[in-house]
């Protein structure tokens, strides 16, 4: 009997191909025509894995019935890269490694995903796995506000998610991530002329100076609360003291119970000067995904998988989120990074490791088989 392990490794040739084919079909988040004709890629290759395709938008799933058990598997195919990068950063291949724009983050990891199917269907019917659906996104890299909805709705009817975003280094999955806020700190104050009279006018970068030291105290490193002040916009001359100004300020909270809290107190920033009007808009966008007992347990199932053939599985946690952030707060079991190894995500170096690629095939495709006959136990 063929082992899904030779199975896994008989895609290899084909795995790359769709690989490249899926990076050479560039697809920043903020171009419609560009998401369109990549997730045309998507749905045709899904139903030559045998899927049953609908469309949602530019997004696409891919559905192929089996037992009672639903498992969701869960990726994107937008990037953060520009049409025309791909001149600037060409597909190459070189020391066992592919490159090319969102190769990492992660066409890879959709391509895994897919080919983790194609190793099930030749392994054998329906009636010898689980009910699987696999959604690729085209709005993840700007905050799944299209998508958020759908990856709820299908987490709901599944009994675990699988994340294909790329691996922690040495490839370890990530069993915890930390949830996202993004607010904007708006001060108004009084324009007036800085040489003249100084003294009419309430500086709104002054004012915003101030808060951005107080935002930066409501850190709590022990509780992998942080907050980044990264963009400030003000004034328009030197010589005018600032009517506006604002700061953009990003907040990753590790605990679900945080997020009140940490809205609360930035909504409630007052002004130093009486004279500025402080507002505060945006709010957390992604709830963290905590390490529960059922993540553990799917953590577990896995890890023993990867050990039947022979590979050695760790786990951790990162300070990025994904859309499995969205599946976890819902309480569904939820595992991430079944991705790709490399290095280099939004990065001009941004490439996956070759060798590597088959057996996280083989790794996915044994732990949908292993839910389907065991459930997550």
């Amino acid at each position: 009997m063929t082992t899904i392990a030779e199975l896994a490794a008989a895609e290899h040739d084909r795995l790359l191909e769709l690989i490249r084919e899926l990076v050479a079909a560039e697809s920043p988040s903020d171009d419609p025509a560009a998401l369109e004709a990549c997730a045309a890629i998507v749905a045709r290759h899904l139903r030559e894995a045998g899927a049953q395709v609908a469309r949602h938008g530019t997004h696409v799933t891919g559905h192929w019935p089996g037992r009672a058990a639903g498992v969701l598997l869960l990726g994107h195919f937008d990037t953060v890269w520009p049409v025309g990068q791909i001149r600037r950063q060409p597909i190459d291949t070189r020391d066992g490694r592919l490159f090319g724009p969102g190769v990492l983050d992660m066409k890879a990891g959709l391509s895994i995903a897919i080919a983790a199917m194609r190793v099930l269907c030749a392994g054998g019917g329906a009636d010898s796995r689980p009910s699987v659906t696999l959604l690729a996104t085209s709005d993840e890299e700007v905050g799944s506000g299209t998508s958020r909805a759908l990856i709820e709705q299908l987490a709901r009817q599944s009994d675990a998610v699988l994340v294909f975003e790329p691996a922690l280094p040495g490839g370890g999955l990530k069993t915890a991530r930390k949830g996202v806020g993004e607010f904007t700190v708006t001060a108004t104050g009084v324009s007036s002329h800085a040489g003249g009279q100084p003294e009419l006018g309430a500086s709104a970068i002054t004012e915003i100076a101030h808060q951005v030291l107080a935002l930066q105290g409501h850190a709590d490193t022990a509780r992998g609360l942080s907050v980044n002040v990264g963009v400030i916009h003000g004034g328009t001359r030197s010589n005018v003291v600032a009517e506006s100004a604002r700061a953009v300020v990003d907040v990753r909270i590790a605990r679900l119970e945080d997020a009140s809290a940490i809205e609360k107190k930035l909504r409630g920033l007052a002004a130093r000067d009486p004279r500025v009007t402080l507002t505060v808009t945006g709010g957390i966008n992604r709830p963290p995904m905590e390490r529960t007992a059922g993540v553990e347990r799917l953590f577990r199932l896995a890890q023993s998988v990867a050990s039947e053939m022979g590979q050695v599985l760790t786990e951790g946690s990162t300070g990025g989120a994904s859309d499995g952030n969205f599946s976890a707060a819902l309480g569904v079991p939820t595992l991430d990074g079944l991705g790709a190894l490399g290095d280099g995500p939004h990065a001009i170096h941004e490439h996956v490791i070759i060798k590597d690629l088959v057996p996280r095939v083989a790794l996915a495709a044994g732990l949908i088989a292993r839910l389907g006959d065991t459930g997550i136990k």
